[in-house]
């Protein structure tokens, strides 16, 4: 995650994209926006940190849509930094959207996949 937007609460601190054919996807970007690519161990497969040409800063993911990831939609998924996750799921819950993933650890924070009344996805982060 970008380090410049790490805490910055609403920043769009990081985005990834899950899909089945990671590996193919990744390919796919690489060749088409000139992106590098790390592999990430995920415990049995790589999922791929995405890096600009020229930089050894991550700025996004491609992941496989399986394990941990499973239910997440095959989009480009925002991060969006919250102050505090469980007040944010509470708020976005009683504003008639809904939690499709999580929330669950990623390194020292949590997150979870959100839905807006309208259908559209984000992730929230923080505490």
């Amino acid at each position: 995650m970008s380090n410049k937007n790490m805490h910055r609460i609403g920043a769009i601190c990081w985005q990834d994209l899950t899909v089945r054919h990671a590996e193919k996807v990744r390919k796919f970007y690489c060749e088409v926006v000139g992106w590098q690519s790390q592999p990430l161990d995920m415990g049995g497969y790589s999922d791929f940190v995405i890096l600009p040409p020229g930089s050894k800063k991550g700025v996004a993911g491609i992941c496989h849509a399986r394990g941990c990831n499973a239910k997440l939609p095959p989009q480009w998924l925002i991060y969006i930094n919250v102050k505090n996750l469980n007040a944010s799921i509470r708020r976005c819950r009683k504003l008639g959207g809904k939690v499709i993933d999580g929330p669950r650890k990623m390194e020292k924070l949590r997150f979870c996949a959100i839905q807006n009344p309208t259908g559209a996805v984000a992730a929230l982060i923080g505490p």
